[in-house]
C-alpha cells in the first residue's frame, strides 16, 4: 500500500502511466474476430496509408477504424503535439465485450441462442 496523501499516490500514479496517444472504441456492434482482419491490415502502418487502406476496405468494421484512427491522430496532435507526418501505428487490438444474447423460435417450440457478439478495440499511435 502506497503511504502519502491522497493527491501525493494520484502523481506517483500518473507518472507511471503510458504516454503514448491513443483511442479506445467500446462495445462495438461487430466480433473481435471480424475486427482483428481490418486491424491485421494496418498494424505498424504510418497513418497515411493505413487511412488509404481503411477507406477502401468494404468491411463494416473497417469504417469503425477509420473514425477510431482519426480521433486517436487527433489526440496526438492536439494533447501531446506531435507531427501528424510522423505517426504510425505501434498496437491495434480488439478485446472480447460482452455479448448479448437473443432468441431465435425454431420448430416444434424450441429456441436458438443467437450470439451478438461486441469488441472493446483499442488504437496506439507512436512517433518514428
Amino acid at each position: 500500500m502506497a503511504k502519502g496523501h491522497r493527491s501525493q499516490i494520484k502523481r506517483e500514479r500518473n507518472a507511471n502511466k503510458d504516454q503514448r496517444p491513443s483511442a479506445k472504441l467500446s462495445y462495438a456492434r461487430v466480433s473481435v474476430q471480424k475486427a482483428c482482419f481490418v486491424l491485421d491490415a494496418i498494424r505498424g502502418k504510418d497513418v497515411a496509408t493505413a487511412l488509404g487502406i481503411l477507406a477502401y476496405n468494404p468491411r463494416y468494421a473497417s469504417t469503425l477504424i477509420e473514425k477510431l484512427l482519426k480521433s486517436a491522430i487527433a489526440n496526438a496532435e492536439n494533447n501531446n503535439g506531435m507531427d501528424v507526418n510522423k505517426l504510425y501505428i505501434q498496437e491495434c487490438y480488439a478485446n472480447c465485450a460482452p455479448t448479448m444474447k437473443r432468441i431465435h423460435p425454431r420448430s416444434q417450440g424450441r429456441a436458438y441462442r443467437i450470439l451478438k457478439r461486441m469488441s472493446h478495440i483499442t488504437i496506439v499511435l507512436n512517433e518514428r
